[in-house]
């Protein structure tokens, strides 16, 4: 599986540029991505905060992650601006029909694919050496663009789940 996603984001964005990932609750078909990226470029095109145009860039990432991007080193990305991209986050939920604000679910790399997995079954598959130490995970938590680069494919034993969870992850 190809990776190499940081060479499609914006080098002229801060790297303390706001992050936001949306993971689809199913894989999006090649006609559904392409629709995704048009209304994307549509959204950023009017994204505004307090009047002002907001420096944005959006992609959907592996046919399941959409990210959100807005640089804030002329405009805070805020309020009235944040409800706007939630609202078009909302609307591409009802037209896919996917759950797109679903925390309950970790994705993770397994033989070249993007797999997911219930937050509840991560133990049991921790047990069952379906997850590893070193299985590959999208950390979703991330919140900047330097941490989409650096911390959003890590794996597990380099994210949250190391220590949240009960089980000792074997590695």
């Amino acid at each position: 599986m190809n990776l190499d996603y940081k060479s499609m984001l914006p080098e002229d964005f801060s790297e303390n540029s706001r992050i936001w990932i949306y993971q689809s609750s199913r894989l999006f078909s090649l006609s559904e991505s392409i629709e995704i990226e048009d209304r994307l470029k549509s959204f950023l095109a009017v994204w505004n905060a307090h009047g002002s145009k907001v420096k944005g860039f959006g992609t959907l990432f592996f046919g399941r992650f959409i990210v959100l991007m807005g640089d804030e080193t002329s405009v805070q990305v805020s309020g009235c601006s944040t409800d706007s991209s939630v609202r078009f986050i909302r609307d591409l939920e009802h037209s896919f029909q996917v759950r797109l604000f679903d925390r309950t679910t970790l994705a993770f790399i397994k033989e070249e694919k993007v797999e997911i997995l219930a937050l509840s079954d991560f133990n049991h598959a921790c047990l069952q050496g379906y997850i590893m130490a070193d299985t590959l995970y999208f950390n979703n938590t991330i919140l900047t663009k330097k941490d989409l680069v650096e911390k959003w494919v890590v794996p597990v034993k380099e994210s949250w789940l190391s220590t949240r969870m009960h089980t000792k992850v074997p590695g």
